[in-house]
């Protein structure tokens, strides 16, 4: 697969994560698909604004229109927050584009993977910048990917499912 191919496909699974995912996360339980796809979510969500920059910062807003599914584990601000101070602006700059989709890409893998329908259990997924990262679903219900806590899951949209985490994971 291109690289152009897996950034448009990742940055387009990564934006899903906007309104639909504020209202998961103070209505609680698994939401109806949507028909607004993932830039229309992204776009309507201030507290994405972080992960929006970074898919434009890639130039790759235009292939957000794209069809999937892709599962995706998308930080939201206060994830990129907690980053070493000034690693945000400096991903954003254009001399480091690569390592963002790198990091973009490892946040998204392709498929549609619900965990109210994922038994209990540890799972190795690959994602589309080629690592592979480490699902575990507790008997409770707890989701963590790479030690990231999903902190609002089941997200849908017309092109795939987004779960929110704490953490930006990294390659």
């Amino acid at each position: 697969m291109r690289i152009s191919t897996l950034l448009a496909s990742s940055v387009l699974a990564l934006g899903a994560v906007s309104a639909t995912a504020l209202a998961d996360h103070h209505g609680g339980g698994h939401m109806a698909a949507t028909e607004q796809n993932i830039v229309e979510i992204a776009a309507g969500n201030d507290d994405f604004s972080t992960l929006v920059a970074a898919v434009t910062a890639a130039g790759l807003a235009e292939a957000l229109s794209g069809e999937g599914p892709f599962t995706v584990f998308a930080p939201n601000n206060a994830a990129f927050d907690a980053l070493p101070s000034g690693t945000v602006e400096s991903l954003l700059e254009e001399d480091n584009l690569d390592q963002l989709t790198e990091i973009l890409t490892y946040h998204v893998v392709a498929g549609e993977y619900l965990a109210a329908e994922t038994p209990a259990g540890t799972y190795d997924l690959t994602t589309l910048q080629g690592g592979t990262v480490n699902v575990v679903v507790g008997e409770d219900g707890t989701v963590t990917v790479d030690g990231a806590t999903v902190i609002s899951a089941d997200i849908e949209a017309s092109n795939g499912v987004i779960h929110v985490i704490d953490t930006v994971i990294m390659p």
